[in-house]
């Protein structure tokens, strides 16, 4: 069975507030920032489907790493058949996104949540790692939990800008078509004044709807 082979799982249920209420099991510490807070960095689509409670979200700015498509889908936005793409940060450069600020009192269950979505069937395609953010709106550095891709799991990849195009084109995984990830990514980033020249060559790429590959049944 391929890495990541995980198939029809049902879509992860986002976190509302009430689920936070329960009383948290006993676990370590959750990384909170010196201010009480738990920051969290988004860089893909935890920006326009965080899918957890939040009380703010800050522009935000990760140096060391770059956003990426580096690991193959075979579950969100692919199949084992089809695979697509989904993004990873990457070792080098800088990325542009965002810093969700979250409650001290919610902060275990968010991170049940993002470890639930980020690697289902426990699988370890991103290390979490908590990392200095500078938030752009303040200027303030805090301490940002944040998934950063496993370079040693199989679905570790790093197609050319074409063969991330084609992926992409005909991924269709159990939360949509990988070019919806992609483009409301680029559509996102853009509204906060963010260009990812990288995402940007990508979907040029991309052909018309009309015209994108037929995934066999």
């Amino acid at each position: 069975m391929l890495p990541g082979d995980i198939r029809r799982r049902p879509p992860l249920r986002e976190l509302r507030p009430e689920d936070c209420s329960a009383p948290a099991m006993p676990n370590a510490a959750p990384p909170l920032d010196p201010d009480g807070h738990l920051y969290v960095f988004g860089y893909g689509s935890l920006i326009w489907r965080p899918g957890f409670p939040h009380e703010h979200m800050h522009p935000a700015l990760l140096r060391g790493f770059h956003r990426r498509f580096c690991l193959w889908s075979r579950l969100y936005r692919g199949t084992p058949e089809a695979p697509g793409l989904v993004l990873g940060l990457d070792r080098g450069g800088a990325c542009r996104g965002v810093a969700f600020r979250v409650r001290a009192a919610e902060a275990p269950p968010v991170l049940h949540y993002l470890e639930e979505r980020e690697n289902p069937a426990g699988e370890t395609v991103y290390h979490r790692r908590s990392l200095p953010v500078r938030l752009l709106d303040s200027g303030r550095l805090v301490r940002a939990v944040t998934y950063v891709a496993n370079r040693t799991h199989p679905a570790y990849c790093r197609p050319a800008v074409e063969e991330a195009a084609r992926a992409i084109a005909r991924g269709v995984g159990v939360t949509g078509p990988n070019r919806d990830y992609l483009l409301n990514t680029v559509a996102h980033l853009r509204a906060l004044g963010v260009k990812d020249s990288g995402l940007d060559r990508i979907a040029a790429l991309l052909p018309e709807p009309s015209q994108a590959p037929v995934v066999a049944d």
